[in-house]
């Protein structure tokens, strides 16, 4: 996880933002440690924060970093396995070169998303894109890590699997000049399965610049497990462009079949109610129950404050997963600025011998 730097979030955002952080961090220790990047002149705040929410201090380390998003889904590196059995005990990881969702930053002072957003200077963005490789280079606990640097550019967030071979993806979130100039649909999807291991992409349009990612599916879509998905369907009062995406991409999910040939079980779950949520009229506010955290044993799902709708997304991924404790935590302030809890989130792969 990732404490948001002060040039990074609407300053009338800020604390609401980091204590949202901290409660998900407390809550994902239940199940697994946590490592939260921060900046050093941050430190202190963040360990006022920590003190009175996390059980055990030692579940979650404060690392000092050149960090400013909280977004560590796209901007941090991104760990997989090796599948050869050559190396079963090293650990690697891909960055793939964050440059700010396509280079969308503003030129000046903005208001977006009903709120002013401080600028970022040349240092932060530098920063920014090269967080993944500091994380990676840093990262010797329990083994050190061996970096491999894409040839294209992808934010986490945007790459939805199911561990077996099946990836869901937007054109928009990648097929841009913004990201990989010059490169084919064709020519970046050979490097997506050469990269993760993956047999078969299943494409959705997207839509460029309807929001600051450009449609990264972890926001509409989700495999529980292989061949079966959870699926984000807009609210009743969600705007036509969003409801027609959404329509096309239940469209595609409801004819398509995964690597393995099975055909798609796919489950709605229906976002909240925003009229309760936002602030004002010009909020924008990213309200998906599937983007969601999965920790060892567990499930991490946001909670909005809908009643009905939290207890009916809860009520639906506990069926599809009786096995697992799912947890819900609240989050406002970060929808508010642009994610939910898949976006500040990213796990560490743990290679054991024999596994």
């Amino acid at each position: 996880m990732g404490f948001p730097s002060r040039c990074s979030l609407p300053p009338e955002k800020y604390d609401a933002v980091c204590n949202e952080l901290i409660q998900l961090a407390a809550t994902i220790t239940e199940f697994e440690p946590v490592r939260m990047y921060v900046r050093p002149e941050d430190i202190q705040l963040a360990e006022s924060l920590v003190k009175p929410v996390v059980k055990d201090a030692s579940r979650l380390t404060l690392i000092p970093c050149p960090i400013n998003h909280c977004w560590v889904r796209d901007t941090g590196p991104v760990y997989v396995r090796d599948t050869t059995g050559e190396f079963p005990t090293q650990r690697f990881a891909l960055n793939f070169r964050f440059n700010e969702w396509g280079g969308k930053k503003p030129e000046d002072d903005v208001v977006c998303w009903g709120q002013r957003w401080p600028l970022m200077n040349d240092n932060a963005l530098q920063e920014n894109t090269e967080f993944a490789r500091w994380v990676i280079e840093h990262d010797s606990i329990p083994s050190s890590v061996t970096r491999i640097d894409a040839p294209i550019r992808a934010e986490g967030g945007g790459l939805v699997t199911d561990g077996e071979g099946t990836m869901l993806i937007t054109e928009s979130s990648i097929v841009c000049d913004k990201r990989n100039p010059g490169m084919s649909k064709a020519e970046i999807e050979a490097e997506l399965m050469r990269l993760l291991g993956i047999e078969k992409v299943i494409w959705f349009p997207g839509r460029r610049n309807v929001d600051i990612t450009d449609v990264h599916m972890d926001a509409e879509a989700r495999f529980v497990r292989p061949g079966v998905i959870a699926y984000s369907k807009p609210h009743a009062i969600a705007i036509d462009l969003w409801q027609e995406l959404s329509a096309e991409i239940r469209e595609i999910l409801g004819r398509e079949t995964d690597a393995k040939g099975r055909r798609l079980e796919v489950h709605t779950i229906e976002e909240p109610d925003p009229r309760g949520l936002v602030e004002s009229d010009h909020d924008e506010l990213s309200a998906s129950y599937v983007n969601f955290y999965f920790v060892n044993d567990g499930l991490i799902i946001p909670k909005f404050g809908d009643e009905e709708r939290d207890q009916n997304a809860l009520e639906i991924l506990q069926a599809l997963l009786p096995e697992r404790a799912i947890r819900q935590v609240y989050a406002s302030a970060i929808p508010l600025t642009g994610g939910v809890l898949h976006c500040v989130t990213q796990q560490v792969l743990m290679v054991n011998p024999g596994q």
